[in-house]
């Protein structure tokens, strides 16, 4: 077996959209990012990545790249799909936000970002948490998301 760890922060800002695994979140703000910003799928593409010893996903789509500016994270994560095609055994995500809450849009969330790497939604988890005030996201100012992946060898 082989375990990869994936991590992202963006700001948040208005004028931007929330997309959280490629479903689109009704809110006045959304994360700022060369790409849509999507964090969730950021972090659990370098959960595959790292745990198939790749390099992360700045490098593969770098943000210097004027091409890739709005990209579509659905692009990121099939292509991760791809990459680990019948080797994932269990993704595990944490998005932490202070608001808007994730609960009513969490199976919308899991079952898109499964479709989107191929998997069962069965082997991919979201949990939402809070920040309790603290710092940036806290504050309301930015979101993170964590990933943790499971692959065979």
């Amino acid at each position: 077996m082989r375990i990869g760890l994936g991590k992202d922060v963006h700001r948040l800002v208005e004028g931007r959209s929330l997309i959280l695994g490629g479903v689109v979140i009704p809110s006045s703000f959304g994360e700022d990012g060369h790409s849509d910003g999507d964090v969730l799928i950021h972090a659990v593409a370098d959960a595959i990545l790292g745990a198939l010893g790749m390099d992360d996903i700045g490098h593969i789509w770098p943000d210097t790249d004027p091409a890739l500016e709005g990209l579509d994270s659905a692009v990121i994560a099939r292509e991760a799909g791809k990459l680990a095609a019948g080797r994932i055994e269990n993704i595990d995500t944490i998005i932490t936000l202070e608001k808007p809450k994730i609960e009513p849009y969490r199976k919308a969330i899991r079952d898109n970002l499964a479709a989107l790497l191929g998997i069962p939604s069965s082997k991919l988890n979201i949990k939402a948490k809070t920040a309790e005030g603290l710092g940036p996201i806290g504050e309301g100012k930015a979101i993170a998301a964590e990933a943790i992946a499971l692959l065979r060898d």
